[in-house]
């Protein structure tokens, strides 16, 4: 077998199922228990999440860092002028994707962004290392730049203007939180036949974020 196929790379999923009976009734409830499972089993990132956003002719995905989340939503930090943040300010409908391989599962989100208060994102960017501070006042996220040299100088310049360790917030940097409207749990089985579960509100007006109740629909895999 030619090993650099794809059609030939395969893997039957054998590692558990998820019965209607395992699942919370809220699915941030949920989310944390898979969380907190692929923290335990020690998976690559398991806050790795790739965020699809759209400019309202084409879609574009990339994976940031889950950095908090509760009942409010999933969020996560970036320069405002971003692509992904510049698409979120045109289109707030995103999706959300954590592939936990490790436990052969899948978590999908769809959601809004928001961006979060000035003093959350505060907060946040002085737990960060000051390596990360400085590098999120050097950085113009999704700009063009002609070599990394550029960006090492820049460094080494915002590194002595804030040499007494004082880094302020920078204006165009902060949080966006992802409320959700719809979540989808997958776990893989064998034959291909996957156990696929989605939550939705029970009443969509009101809005996953309100704290209503959710209806759970199986899916076919």
């Amino acid at each position: 077998m030619d090993s650099t196929d794809p059609a030939q790379l395969r893997r039957d999923y054998r590692r558990e199922d998820l019965r209607r009976a395992d699942l919370a009734a809220d699915p941030v409830a949920q989310f944390r228990r898979w969380f907190d499972q692929a923290v335990a089993a020690q998976l690559d990132e398991p806050n790795a999440m790739v965020l699809g956003t759209s400019n309202g002719q084409r879609p574009s995905a990339r994976t940031v860092l889950l950095k908090a989340f509760d009942a409010r939503g999933f969020v996560f930090f970036t320069h405002y002028e971003s692509r992904k943040a510049t698409e979120i300010a045109a289109h707030q409908e995103v999706s959300l994707l954590f592939p936990w391989y490790g436990l052969e599962r899948q978590v999908a989100i769809l959601g809004r962004a928001e961006r979060i208060s000035a003093a959350e994102s505060l907060s946040y960017f002085l737990s960060r290392p000051i390596g990360s501070r400085l590098g999120a006042w050097v950085s113009q996220q999704s700009a063009v730049i002609g070599s990394r040299s550029i960006l090492e100088m820049q460094w080494e310049a915002m590194k002595r203007r804030f040499a007494d360790g004082e880094v302020p917030l920078p204006p165009s940097w902060g949080g966006l939180r992802v409320v959700p409207f719809e979540f989808e749990f997958w776990q893989g089985r064998t034959n291909r036949l996957h156990d696929r579960f989605r939550y939705r509100p029970a009443d969509p007006q009101a809005g996953g974020s309100s704290g209503g109740a959710w209806s759970i629909e199986r899916l076919a895999p």
